[in-house]
């Protein structure tokens, strides 16, 4: 199966929202292990959890941007011969089109829903532990250098 990945069309608009969303992905990282530790070691993590809060939905916003308007995620379910149905059975083009989103839209409803628990006065075990599973997800969803067919630069432009 032949699918293209990129195309030309707002070529270095998408590559420069690319890099931002791939660069933010590491302040996610760390504001959201910051967040954990300090909830796990009774330490007030609220400014953190909601820098971590922000961060997540900006880059959430970018990777939307990205996938309709981008030339992975809905752009290979619609420009692939046979719709979803070939791009499922393609594991880099599925990874793009599928799991990459579902798993950060689930990870950033969690990491929200921890953020408002933190703030209406919960349990910080219960953010805590919504917080793993959300990185769990992300760490998972991660384009990493080293996954065959998806990965992506340590750094963005490298």
């Amino acid at each position: 199966m032949n699918i293209q990945f990129y195309n030309n069309k707002n070529l270095y608009m998408s590559t420069g929202l690319l890099h931002l969303h791939n660069l933010l992905r590491w302040v996610v990282l760390i504001t959201l292990l910051l967040s954990i530790v300090k909830l796990i070691t009774g330490q007030n993590a609220l400014k953190t959890s909601k820098i971590l809060l922000i961060n997540a939905h900006t880059t959430l916003v970018l990777g939307l941007y990205q996938y309709f308007f981008g030339a992975v995620g809905y752009a290979l379910i619609k420009n692939t011969v046979g719709g979803m149905k070939e791009v499922m059975k393609d594991g880099a083009a599925r990874f793009w089109a599928v799991e990459h989103i579902s798993s950060m839209i689930l990870a950033i409803v969690l990491i929200t829903v921890g953020h408002i628990r933190l703030k209406n006065g919960s349990k910080a075990s219960t953010t805590a532990t919504l917080y793993l599973i959300a990185l769990l997800l992300i760490l998972s969803a991660i384009p990493w250098p080293f996954r065959t067919g998806i990965g992506r630069p340590w750094l963005p432009g490298l």
